[in-house]
């Protein structure tokens, strides 16, 4: 069977995408939802998976409105969801500085960012909710960076002509989440929400076609749990850990978005990951991650290489005639804040052709001496004083005397379950929120848009689009006694005593570096179609000496961190030859998907159009058997398709 044998054009892809103008559509589709009567809502259950800024500010926000919430989180606290790592800041259309943003231009600059690739209508409701975000924000104490006469303070982001991004030094994810925590804690001592941590979803149920409930594995006791509701909102992040090392925490995974594939949810675009390009290189094969610094640093810090291959020279020790500031070369108008594809690509390029740094050459220089020349040391250490202790910390070197040095790494998946406009799934009563969701950066996501998307998914947009569901549907009770409920349970502990009784010779974590290392060199930051259809093979290698050679020590009855990764990368595993597939049949370049047989003659991305202007849907058919494609046509009504520039 071949990839084009499993492709359809589907009518099963219904994106509930309100007509109007595009600036009225989300107030007009507001307004046409259904309600649930103040009253009615404590009839209501929702399970939500996952507390990041996502989760975190949806559980908040429908406890608040009187829905009895079940909060789930992998963690031994809310507050350590990976959402804290974000450091940059967050995007809103403000326009505080008067330097020509708007919601439109915010939008705008998201649909070019994402090369054209993304929704249009959910793009723009994304931009207007932006300006209410920060308001919500403040108003729960975030403190954000302020200027002299009170205002908040904004920096520039890669991908924009503007100041647009709000920030709390290099934290700012980290008091975002404080502040969705804060509220949520407000619930929890409330009794609205109850929070059940150390909790990994290992199942989806559904009862009817519709979500109703999840199977959890109690990572103390070893005990499954079966838990019921009208609603499941899936809030669990991204796939980056695919490649073994990248900028995510170590527990980030794909599984609970796998399993709810597995039970009828389409995956979509799964090819489009970012790299990263400013995240401290990695120097050996001990590493288990990689450390993010944050797209804040390129406002007054300059990227370069040395002019001469292989310049042995420390980095003072070469003139300003002998730098290849390369940047700011090819992209006068951007410089060094082009978007992250086109900043990552670009370090690739210099790296490949000999001009690369430090000790492995797989790093460029982020220098900042001209910036504290010219501001002072004590100007720069207060915008990014904690980013530059950590990176001492870190590398030993003390980034205000010698240049960071810097290089890709995996960090955002744009892919995820596919959703409709109320950011429910193929499956109803399924909601996907976040970055676990495709909908709205496209192919490459703009610095400071992941923490706008989750907060406004999670504070705007599900509490009104949910009622469209309970509201709209006859929700039969149920038991987590019914067969559905025992048929996931038993699944689940199936699949554990599989991975237990193979009793093979090598670790999770050496099966784990390997599936990464396959990944990341055939479906990284250059793919060919000849590397993918290479990967696939290998990714099926790899699967079956998984499942016939790999250890998993300890029992299921307690604490067992060896079986949690290895539920893990068995799913990666499977996740993998998707990955590898989507690439494969999206046979253009655009943004992070770069197929190296379709670029310009000076490098960029060459996107086709005509033939892939669609999101590829892909829909679980039976173990080991490709999936099945479902394209959702993209249409162009406010932005003009245009090869992308930054020039």
């Amino acid at each position: 069977m071949t990839i084009a044998d499993s492709q359809s054009s589907s009518p099963r892809l219904d994106s509930k995408v309100p007509g109007g103008p595009m600036d009225q559509r989300w107030s007009n589709h507001k307004f046409d939802l259904k309600l649930v009567n103040p009253s009615n809502r404590r009839k209501f259950d929702v399970i939500v998976v996952g507390t990041g800024l996502a989760g975190g500010s949806a559980a908040a926000t429908l406890a608040e409105m009187g829905y009895n919430v079940k909060s789930f989180c992998i963690h031994d606290s809310p507050r350590r969801a990976h959402s804290i790592a974000a450091q940059g800041g967050i995007n809103a259309a403000k326009n505080y500085k008067g330097d020509g943003d708007s919601v439109h231009r915010l939008f705008y600059d998201t649909v070019k960012g994402g090369d054209y690739r993304s929704r249009e209508s959910n793009v723009h409701r994304l931009a207007e909710v932006s300006v209410d975000i920060i308001d919500q924000c403040v108003a729960q104490g975030v403190p954000f960076a302020r200027e002299y006469g009170g205002l908040l303070d904004n920096r520039s982001f890669g991908g924009a002509q503007v100041s647009r991004t709000f920030y709390a030094r290099g934290q700012t994810g980290q008091q975002l989440l404080l502040g969705a925590y804060g509220a949520m804690n407000r619930m929890i001592h409330a009794g609205r929400i109850d929070s059940y941590t150390k909790r990994e979803m290992v199942d989806l149920v559904v009862v009817n076609g519709v979500a109703r409930g999840i199977i959890v594995r109690n990572l103390v006791t070893g005990e499954y749990e079966r838990h019921a509701a009208h609603a499941v909102l899936m809030c669990t992040g991204g796939y980056g850990n695919a490649f073994f090392l990248s900028t995510n925490a170590k527990n980030s995974n794909v599984t609970a978005a796998w399993r709810a594939h597995k039970r009828g949810a389409f995956f979509a675009n799964p090819c489009y990951t970012q790299i990263h390009p400013t995240c401290i290189p990695r120097s050996g094969d001990y590493q288990s991650k990689l450390t993010l610094m944050s797209e804040s640093l390129r406002n007054d810090g300059r990227v370069w290489v040395p002019e001469k291959e292989g310049d042995p020279r420390a980095p003072q020790d070469i003139p300003e005639s002998e730098r290849d500031y390369y940047l700011e070369r090819k992209y006068p108008s951007f410089g060094n804040l082009v978007p992250r594809d086109v900043a990552s690509r670009n370090a690739k390029t210099v790296c490949d052709e000999g001009r690369g740094v430090g000790p492995t050459g797989e790093a460029v220089y982020l220098d900042f001496g001209d910036a504290i020349r010219r501001d002072g040391k004590e100007t720069i250490a207060s915008r990014y004083g904690n980013l530059f202790e950590m990176y001492e910390r870190i590398t030993g070197d003390n980034p205000y005397e010698v240049p960071m040095r810097i290089f890709p790494a995996v960090h955002y998946t744009m892919g995820g379950l596919w959703v409709d406009y109320n950011l429910e799934s193929t499956i109803p009563g399924l909601f996907v929120l976040g970055e676990a969701n495709f909908s709205d950066h496209g192919a490459n996501r703009l610095g400071a848009s992941a923490l706008m998307q989750g907060l406004a998914d999670g504070y705007f947009v599900i509490p009104a689009t949910i009622a469209s569901h309970l509201a709209g549907r006859k929700l039969e009770a149920v038991s987590v006694n019914d067969d559905a409920f025992k048929e996931a349970e038993a699944k689940a502990r199936e699949r554990a005593d599989l991975l237990l009784a193979c009793n093979g010779n090598r670790s999770v974590d050496s099966l784990h570096r390997e599936l990464g290392n396959t990944v990341w060199n055939y479906c990284g930051m250059e793919r060919t179609a000849e590397g993918l259809q290479e990967g696939i093979l290998k990714v099926r290698e790899l699967r079956a000496e998984f499942w016939s050679n790999v250890k998993v020590n300890g029992d299921p009855n307690h604490v067992n961190q060896d079986l949690e990764k290895a539920g893990r990368v068995a799913d990666f595993m499977e996740f993998a030859e998707v990955m590898f597939n989507d690439a494969l049949v999206r046979d253009e370049s655009c943004g992070g998907h770069f197929r190296a047989e379709h670029q310009t003659e000076e490098g960029e991305a060459r996107r086709d159009d005509e033939n892939y202007a669609h999101v590829s849907a892909w829909e679980f058919t039976e173990e080991q058997k490709l999936p099945t494609e479902h394209r959702e046509q993209l249409t162009f009504e406010e932005v003009k398709l245009t090869t992308r520039s930054y020039k």
